[in-house]
């Protein structure tokens, strides 16, 4: 946190250089006032750096394309209907938007859109107090209506209005507060938290895109576990996210097994840790974080009371994977996102095997193979699975994956094992088969796949031989 003297010089500085100076001035000569608003002013109290510049306006969207359009390299609609258009102008990305005042009707999943008059009007409709502070412009004032500041310096997320209001005009900043406990390390003000547990089942007014958006911001910060936990505790979760919930599964006297819940928690955590050491400065991977948070989710359909007080939830792996689908789909991420959780999922339990007793390297190559594209993010869920407090088996699971990963490294070196092709390919097989294209050469290639799976390569000539046989005896 910096202090609210270098704060506003932050935010003087940034606002004074051209071509952010002219902008201002374009809006002033035109009789329209402006503010920088929200995110970039609480960051420079918060001392990080600002980047993409938020504006707030008078001007209703077709009079600021107007006076930006001159001073921009390019303009576009980023939700003109909302009030909003963006521009680069010079090194910065700017989105400036009309006063509003907007709200949501109850029966559709989209804000019914009201244009306001006034800055401080707009302010007071901003989802926390620590996002409705402006910086008036060309003249450089703080206008902080709702206290925000206070707020900030206290790390409290409330609402500028009745919480309940406040979510009635737009269920999904109930998921922006977690949010921003995960972003920030806020605590939320407890009438705010007791209005989201109240209002929770509203988050289903809200479409599944904007939801999906709010929980990958989430996801992707550095402690996504603390905003994990809002949803749960209030409920957000049951209805976004049901799966996550479900893990805190009832214990039985008389039967034994960690708390899912936790556990998975904690993957996600060792997850993020581990990703962060094996890729420092790398953007967060949304995929791995998505993988660690599902990679149990099949243990509660899967949960069996054995005698002796043991607990089995055989197979969890394969349903989890399906489960994963299903639920990605709902919120509507991409199928190549989709695939790869799935992958990792379905895998996640394949090298408890490895540390049980050593795999052969034709064991090594099918694990290899099936990963895929996914192997390094599978080295990553497989590490942060171990959460035992068993340092003794901490240290043998942690001994086993160094000597599989020292082994897929050793094999690769030796047979450029990422490729995992057989040594002759559908055109070969046809050629030395005297056959053409349909089902018999599919099934020569997964002949010789398994062939390169169980041996390694063997060369073009063994593998000619090894076909010759095989169709012969078919």
């Amino acid at each position: 946190m910096t202090s609210v003297a270098n704060a506003v010089e932050t935010l003087r500085l940034v606002t004074s250089k051209e071509p952010i100076a002219g902008l201002a001035q374009a809006f002033s000569r035109a009789g329209y006032e402006l503010a920088l608003v929200g995110g970039p002013v609480r960051d420079a109290f918060l001392g990080r750096e600002v980047n993409d510049l938020d504006f707030t306006t008078s001007a209703r969207p077709d009079q600021i394309e107007k006076i930006v359009a001159p001073l921009a390299k390019a303009t576009w609609d980023v939700g003109r209907e909302f009030g909003t258009i963006a521009a680069q102008i010079g090194e910065f990305r700017v989105e400036i938007t009309t006063y509003r005042a907007d709200s949501y009707d109850g029966t559709s999943r989209k804000p019914e859109v009201v244009f306001g008059d006034t800055l401080e009007a707009d302010l007071f409709r901003r989802d926390f107090t620590m996002n409705a502070m402006a910086l008036t412009l060309p003249e450089v004032k703080l206008v902080d209506p709702c206290e925000g500041l206070t707020d900030l310096l206290a790390g409290v997320l409330k609402t500028p209005i009745a919480p309940e209001e406040s979510f009635h005009d737009d269920p999904l900043r109930m998921m922006r507060a977690a949010r921003f406990v995960s972003q920030l390390g806020a605590t939320v003000d407890p009438a705010t938290l007791a209005a989201m547990r109240d209002m929770s089942a509203r988050i289903l007014d809200i479409s599944a895109e904007r939801v999906r958006d709010e929980l990958l911001r989430m996801v992707s910060s550095d402690s996504p576990r603390e905003g994990l936990e809002i949803l749960v505790d209030t409920g957000l979760a049951e209805h976004v996210l049901p799966e996550l919930p479900a893990l805190r599964l009832e214990s039985d006297e008389h039967a034994h097994h960690k708390d899912v819940y936790e556990h998975t928690l904690t993957v996600v955590d060792q997850a993020i840790s581990e990703e962060k050491r094996r890729n420092p400065g790398a953007p967060p991977d949304v995929t791995l974080r998505l993988a660690a948070l599902l990679h149990d989710i099949g243990k509660p359909a899967t949960r069996r009371f054995e005698p002796g007080g043991t607990v089995t939830f055989y197979h969890h792996d394969v349903v989890g994977a399906k489960l994963a689908t299903k639920r990605l789909k709902a919120l509507r991420l991409d199928k190549d996102t989709i695939n790869s959780v799935a992958t990792l999922i379905e895998l996640h339990l394949r090298f408890f095997g490895y540390a049980d007793s050593a795999w052969s390297d034709s064991a090594v190559r099918r694990y290899v193979r099936d990963a895929g594209s996914e192997l390094d993010r599978l080295h990553i869920v497989v590490r942060a699975d171990v959460t035992t407090r068993n340092q003794r088996k901490a240290d043998r699971l942690s001994f086993a994956y160094d000597d599989l990963e020292a082994r897929i490294a050793a094999l690769a070196e030796q047979e450029e094992l990422q490729a995992m092709r057989p040594d002759l390919d559908g055109e070969a097989i046809m050629k030395v088969l005297g056959i053409g294209p349909g089902r018999e050469v599919g099934e020569a290639y997964r002949f010789l796949l398994e062939v390169r799976l169980d041996e390694g390569e063997i060369g073009e000539e063994a593998a000619t031989q090894r076909l010759l046989e095989w169709w012969a005896k078919r």
